[in-house]
């Protein structure tokens, strides 16, 4: 039997990407996501910004992902970049009635950016939120001094008593996973063009380290990045010999265990007569082809079609 990839991207910014990436994922696989709140690209001004945001986090975005075959959760929290501006602090204040929320499947991002006294206490605070909620948690690991950053998230995590089972440390690379592995937390890692992991550096560190607690997300947003780097670190692993069942475990199995402790996680069985064949088409960076919806909903007035069909 042809074994067909499914994918559910654990840490993707939709919100920041356009319908035809929702389409070229479905194409190549993906049925689920997950959205994490995170930095615009230019600093909030207010706590009523984020307000907006989570809005749009649970209401627009998943109707969007939705038109396209896609299931889409998310997280939210104030994110480490954003923990030093006292104009974005008061939206901690606002976060619980958030985390309360069915879509709401972890904490996050929470944790290091450039490792101040203030990210420390808001890491801190927010670490108990998801205690007090029952939530997960993601932990953004910093992008200068990682190892550092790493052993600072592990250590504030373990002195503040999160079970390690209900932590993802995501953004890793090849001198942060041996800590993170043995901390017991699930292990995260982000795939990209130029930057972060590639897809054969991610195989290397699956043959030392095994698929266990292992999850591999594009984190695709506003830059440079690509949605469908999650098919072509699975095709990478077959043709390094990995067998079905562990690209599935990685791409599929792993982010709905970690994310199903929220109880919150709402899947439908992926539609295998829409995947692609693994092998039968390379990644090509296209998986052109629609999707086979009407695209006739709507929510609060609006759709994903820009004016009237073609007649």
């Amino acid at each position: 039997m042809t074994f067909t990839l499914r994918i559910f991207d654990p840490h993707i910014h939709m919100s920041s990407r356009t319908t035809d990436d929702y389409e070229r994922m479905y194409r190549a696989g993906v049925r689920a996501v997950v959205e994490p709140a995170f930095w615009l690209g230019q600093p909030r001004t207010s706590a009523g910004s984020f307000v907006d945001y989570f809005d749009a986090l649970l209401g627009w975005e998943p109707f969007r992902a939705a038109q396209f075959g896609i299931r889409h959760h998310c997280t939210v929290a104030l994110n480490p970049k954003e923990a030093n501006d006292p104009r974005c602090r008061p939206v901690l204040d606002v976060l619980p009635r958030y985390l309360a929320k069915d879509g709401v499947v972890a904490v996050g991002e929470i944790g290091y950016d450039s490792m101040t006294d203030d990210e420390d206490e808001v890491f801190r605070i927010q670490l108990g939120m998801a205690a007090d909620a029952g939530l997960p948690v993601l932990v953004h690991t910093p992008h200068r001094d990682k190892p550092a950053g790493t052993r600072r998230s592990l250590d504030l995590v373990a002195a503040e008593g999160v079970p390690p089972e209900m932590v993802l440390v995501d953004h890793l690379n090849e001198l942060t996973v041996a800590m993170v592995e043995r901390s017991g937390c699930w292990m995260g890692f982000s795939v990209y063009p130029d930057t972060k992991m590639d897809e054969r550096r991610m195989v290397s560190i699956l043959l030392e380290y095994g698929t266990e607690r292992v999850l591999v997300n594009s984190a695709a947003d506003w830059g440079r990045s690509d949605p469908l780097k999650t098919r072509r670190v699975g095709e990478a692993m077959l043709a390094a010999g990995f067998t079905d069942s562990d690209v599935d475990t990685v791409l599929w199995r792993n982010p709905v265990a970690f994310y199903a402790q929220s109880g919150r996680l709402a899947l439908d069985d992926p539609a295998d007569r829409d995947l692609i064949p693994a092998g039968e088409s390379t990644y090509s960076g296209d998986y052109s082809g629609d999707y086979s919806g009407d695209y006739s909903g709507d929510y609060a007035g609006n759709s994903v079609l820009r004016g009237e069909r073609a007649r």
